[in-house]
């Protein structure tokens, strides 16, 4: 048992060292360590379940790591159920104490200092985009780095009916865990034949965001496109109307 924590405290000290975010290969080197599978699952569960359910999990590499997961995943021949299962569990379980810290302090915390774990600008950045988006934010967030970890205590302090959140929060930790995962199980290899085999996609995990989330918008920007086009027709039509006149 020993053993094992020691494992995860190291584990957790490669993830949490900024100076590792632009060198994902040794988050490789971590999790591909002999004997450490188990205690890399711990690991990684643990750093979802910070990043998304905890103000101080905005410093920790939420997408690159889940990229470099599936990577390890197919090339150490990982049990993917299991893990996909756990890590989806640990983001939900992880919005969702979120939104219970914000429910719990209610708009009290947008007053809230900056400190060194916390930062107010992060908060009310997330505020406005909650704003703006509404309960599709909690989907969306959920690819936004920093963004993520604050939009279910915006949720929960704008008093969001849980059972809505709770929908929100499904679809979105399903659809970032899955997506990342897969991203690094099948893409990272496919793309290796064609740049070679030095290319890491990690290392490009924000352009990767980037189309996943605009994937991810498309049909709202479409439908949105397709409302003010037939809005603008109806105006048009109504404003070249002859005048009706009365007998």
């Amino acid at each position: 048992m020993d053993e094992f924590f020691a494992q995860l405290w190291n584990l957790i000290l490669v993830f949490i060292d900024p100076r590792n975010l632009p060198h994902p290969e040794r988050y490789v080197e971590a999790l591909k360590a002999p004997g450490v599978m188990w205690t890399a699952f711990a690991a990684v569960n643990l750093i979802v379940f910070t990043e998304t359910g905890l103000l101080i999990g905005f410093l920790l590499p939420g997408d690159s790591l889940l990229v470099v997961t599936g990577i390890v995943a197919r090339t150490a021949e990982w049990p993917m159920l299991p893990l996909t299962l756990s890590l989806i569990a640990c983001a939900i379980i992880g919005d969702s104490v979120g939104y219970w810290i914000g429910a719990k302090a209610g708009p009290a915390i947008f007053n809230r200092p900056s400190s060194r774990f916390f930062k107010r600008e992060h908060l009310l950045a997330a505020k406005a985009y909650y704003e703006r988006h509404g309960g599709k934010t909690i989907i969306i967030a959920r690819f936004i780095p920093i963004i993520r970890t604050f939009v279910p205590v915006v949720a929960g302090a704008a008093k969001m009916e849980y059972r809505t959140f709770l929908t929100f929060n499904v679809v979105g930790g399903v659809a970032w865990i899955t997506s990342m995962l897969a991203i690094g199980y099948f893409l990272d290899d496919a793309l290796k034949q064609v740049f070679g085999p030095e290319f890491m996609i990690a290392k490009h995990v924000d352009k990767v965001v980037i189309v996943v989330v605009f994937l991810s918008v498309a049909p709202m920007l479409l439908k949105g496109y397709r409302h003010w086009r037939d809005r603008r027709r109806v105006a048009n039509i109504g404003a070249g109307s002859p005048p009706t006149t009365i007998a």
